[in-house]
């Protein structure tokens, strides 16, 4: 088999509200790249909360930049994984032999939602589409009720146990004993990061889009450092009155794309493209969606570790996704814990929780938002460009799903 190291090139990341944000990511990665479009050979996209006239959103993306009608596209979709799921579909294409160039990515747009008609409405449409005469029209539309009116609104619950991901985070943060002093101090860290990693001029991928009738979003625009005093003020947002997440302590919904160019190495370089980093391996977990729907992080981590033959030790930046605070902190304690490890990985010893010095340096998804199908990219791209910037060797990326998945991998810096 031949060698599986592969190489991803500039990302772009964007949050802003548009109709179609996953056509202007791509563009700009054209642009930044200067990748000729007709060798891309295959285009994957992630999202979630799919809009039924652009379901296949790789495809009209592709389309809206700028692509070759010749190239194919197709959407992934594994809740905030998706654009993992994305990449390593493009790694497995190139693998096999199928491509030599791969754009992956993920878009969401939060700010304008799907929201379905009841059932009971939408099975009268379809009958009286299906009417054939006036009396059966007549018939079907006296039966109409007010309240066919009510509308579906999407929530972000699991469908196997119809609790709310919030919800979940409250009971494993309790299960944890992760204080809401605790998860509001990781939440101001993750926010001041950002903002010192803004003004340093590190996040750098962020692509500029002009929204119709607005201004021209040059940044992400979700950070806000505030005080631990401020927010204590706030009430607790799922488990009341005593639950401990609040809306600053968890990640804020965002309308973003993502968008990065996978390659060979021989191919890139054959190209006179200058590498940013390899993909070393990769792993996907699942375990129970009920009281584990967030610990993906915990059971990816000892594996993708074990895969690439490396220990918690070599890695010199972490960038873990940050769904919530007491997320990220009962994942930390889970992590550490030989009791854990034992009863519930079937496993010898605890891998051990990541050193907050090279934790989520320029802040994560509390202070930069987390549009669904997106955040893979980004969480990649800002370990590759760490490790470019502060000269380390190792990164790893993990990130927990709904459904109670998770995902984790590892990447290397390419030499300089």
């Amino acid at each position: 088999m031949g060698p599986q190291i592969f190489l991803f090139l500039s990302s772009s990341f964007e949050t802003s509200k548009l109709f179609l944000p996953a056509t202007s990511c791509p563009r700009g990665l054209l642009h930044r790249t200067n990748v000729p479009k007709d060798v891309v050979d295959y285009i994957i996209f992630g999202t979630v909360i799919q809009e039924v006239k652009t379901s296949n959103v790789a495809r009209e993306a592709a389309l809206g930049a700028g692509f070759s009608d010749k190239t194919p596209a197709h959407t992934v979709t594994m809740a905030c994984i998706s654009a993992n799921q994305a990449m390593t579909t493009g790694v497995g294409l190139i693998a096999s032999g199928q491509c030599d160039v791969v754009v992956a990515g993920g878009v969401e747009l939060m700010s304008d939602v799907p929201i379905r008609h009841s059932r009971k409405m939408r099975k009268m449409l379809l009958d009286l589409n299906k009417a054939k005469t006036l009396g059966q029209r007549l018939s079907l539309i006296s039966k109409f009720r007010l309240n066919f009116l009510s509308p579906e609104l999407p929530a972000v619950a699991e469908f196997s146990t119809s609790e709310t991901m919030g919800h979940s985070a409250d009971r494993l943060a309790a299960a944890f004993a992760v204080s809401r002093l605790d998860q509001d101090e990781y939440a101001l860290r993750s926010h001041s990061l950002a903002k010192k990693a803004q003004d340093e001029g590190l996040l750098s991928d962020v692509v500029p889009f002009k929204v119709p009738g607005k201004d021209t979003v040059t940044k992400d625009n979700g950070i806000r450092p505030s005080s631990l005093e401020q927010m204590a003020k706030l009430k607790p947002a799922f488990i009341k009155p005593y639950g401990t997440v609040t809306a600053a302590n968890s990640s804020f919904l965002t309308d973003g794309a993502s968008a990065m160019l996978i390659m060979a190495e021989e191919k890139a370089l054959a190209m006179g493209y200058k590498p940013k980093a390899y993909l070393r391996d990769f792993v996907y977990v699942s375990q129970d969606p009920k009281d584990q729907l967030l610990l993906g992080p915990t059971y990816a981590t000892p594996k993708v570790l074990e895969r690439a033959g490396l220990t918690m030790t070599d890695i010199d930046a972490f960038e873990f996704h940050e769904a919530f605070s007491g997320q990220i902190l009962a994942n930390f304690k889970a992590m550490d814990s030989d009791w854990f490890a034992q009863n519930y990985m079937g496993r010898k010893t605890k891998v051990g929780s990541p050193p907050l010095e090279k934790f989520n340096n320029w802040g994560g998804s509390l202070s930069l938002g987390h549009p669904f199908g997106a955040t893979g990219c980004r969480l990649v791209m800002a370990a590759a460009n760490r490790l470019r910037k502060e000269g380390g060797q190792y990164g790893l990326v993990a990130a927990c799903a709904a459904g109670g998945q998770g995902h984790a991998m590892i990447v290397e810096a390419y030499p300089k």
